[in-house]
């Protein structure tokens, strides 16, 4: 039977029985019966189900049948092993109670719960305060000469709580606990002025770099220079980085050189892969990967187990080579609770943060902030991150991540802030801008607890310095 007699006979069904009305939704639609028999409608069909007919139904001989068993049972008086097997269940199961979910009284308390637990337990967990951020700075020093280059790294904060920082030819450090400066260095104007410093991991040596493309090592606690590194740059070296026993070199030429400053020769990889000046370099917290951004608006991603331990095998391969960016890439900081998280900052024609996942390459995110992005820094205890700017406010915005959200914008600098460093607790954040100033901002908030944890010594890197290999 095609579908043309099969629509007619169902449509044939359905004018001689009407589907009734109040009739539950969804249920199956009348079907005619399968067997052969008569056509009449008084006549006895069995299909494949009972269709009732109401025509041929008693309503009231049925509601006799239906309360007459259960008048009778009423009637009956129960025999006492089933009145006294009723009474105990009741007693036993319900409490005497006749109805479960009756709520004209309150539920009984609990056995063998004191009144304190329980009301403790009651009381609500209190709600986390929000952290009050300062608007303004605690402290505010004098930073006469300080060069005003963005590409240039200035200002860095060691591990034993000492901060350095270059104005002009002259290198200061300043110890946060006590107060007091001290001067390090003075270098002629042949080599000046000062590019760039960075403390080493132990806190107590630190790198200089120069306008003459020379590095110097420099032993804090003695005023010691220790070696001087020599022809690794032709130009100034606006960018250093440390990984251990490495430091590595970032030159206006575009070259990035590792050199272990263990060993007489020192230079022991060569990265090439920007065409201008590198202006910011940062290693992950494993030591396994390297960023730095140039003035090329490049970001490469660096990748260890990729190096080849043969300076003479030419420069080595990046892992990513990353260009979405508009303007100079100096702003770095690999995120402190997620390893392959690194975020980056772009010049004036750029002026946005962007998010990075470094084993994949690809941009998590990107905000527009409306200014060249100076500096940045996570917080150690929150997910925050902190970036400074220049034109037109030259503020210090506290992004919630990863929201981005704005929490705060810390106003006061009158000119760019082209450098920031934080304390090794965390909570402090030392800023340096183009207005000669150097504040200091507690928008981090305090630390946590300090975890008992054997530190660790990074002083034997140094050791062999009077007799290099």
């Amino acid at each position: 039977m095609d579908a043309g007699s099969r629509s007619i006979s169902s449509e044939k069904s359905r004018a001689a029985a009407p589907r009734p009305p109040l009739q539950e939704a969804g249920s199956r639609p009348y079907m005619p019966s399968l067997s052969s028999g008569s056509r009449n409608p008084s006549a006895k069909c069995y299909g494949d189900r009972f269709i009732p007919d109401r025509s041929a139904m008693d309503m009231d001989m049925a509601h006799y049948l239906l309360t007459e068993s259960k008048k009778d049972k009423e009637n009956a008086a129960a025999s006492p092993s089933k009145e006294m097997y009723r009474r105990l269940l009741a007693e036993k199961l319900l409490n005497n109670r006749t109805r479960i979910l009756a709520f004209r009284n309150k539920p009984p308390e609990p056995e063998n719960v004191s009144a304190d637990a329980a009301s403790s337990h009651l009381q609500a967990k209190p709600a986390k305060q929000r952290r009050h951020i300062p608007q303004s700075a605690e402290r505010t020093l004098d930073a006469p000469d300080l060069v005003d280059d963005y590409y240039l790294n200035l200002l860095d904060w060691g591990s034993n709580n000492v901060l350095s920082i270059a104005l002009g030819d002259t290198v200061y450090l300043w110890d946060a606990s006590s107060g007091s400066t001290s001067e390090l260095v003075t270098v002629d104007e042949d080599n000046g002025p000062i590019t760039s410093v960075s403390w080493a991991p132990d806190g107590r040596h630190i790198a200089v770099g120069l306008n003459s493309s020379d590095v110097q090592l420099w032993d804090t606690s003695s005023n010691r220079l220790l070696r001087t590194l020599r022809g690794v740059h032709e130009a100034r070296v606006g960018s250093l980085a440390w990984n251990n026993s490495i430091l590595t070199t970032g030159g206006m030429n575009g070259k990035i050189v590792n050199n272990d400053v263990r060993i007489r020769n020192h230079v022991v990889q060569t990265y090439e892969g920007h065409s201008q000046e590198v202006c910011g370099l940062k290693w992950s917290g494993s030591g396994q990967q390297l960023a730095s951004g140039g003035n090329d608006n490049l970001l490469h991603i660096w990748d260890v187990s990729m190096a080849s331990s043969v300076p003479s095998a030419g420069r080595n391969q990046w892992l990513h080579r990353l260009e979405d960016h508009m303007a100079a890439v100096k702003a770095l900081a690999w995120c402190p609770f997620q390893s392959n998280l690194l975020a980056t900052g772009g010049g004036g024609g750029d002026r946005c943060i962007k998010f990075w996942n470094t084993h994949t390459g690809a941009c998590l995110n990107s905000v527009d902030t409306g200014s060249q992005v100076c500096a940045l820094l996570w917080n150690k205890n929150e997910r925050e991150l902190l970036s400074s700017h220049g034109f037109t406010q030259n503020q210090l915005t506290l992004w919630k991540y990863p929201s981005m959200v704005k929490m705060a914008e810390l106003t006061g600098h009158t000119s760019r802030v082209l450098f920031m460093a934080q304390s090794p607790d965390g909570c402090t954040v030392a800023s340096a801008a183009a207005d000669e100033t150097l504040r200091f901002w507690n928008v981090f908030g305090a630390p946590e607890a300090p975890k008992p944890a054997t530190k660790a010594s990074y002083t034997g890197m140094f050791n062999s310095f009077n007799h290099i290999r």
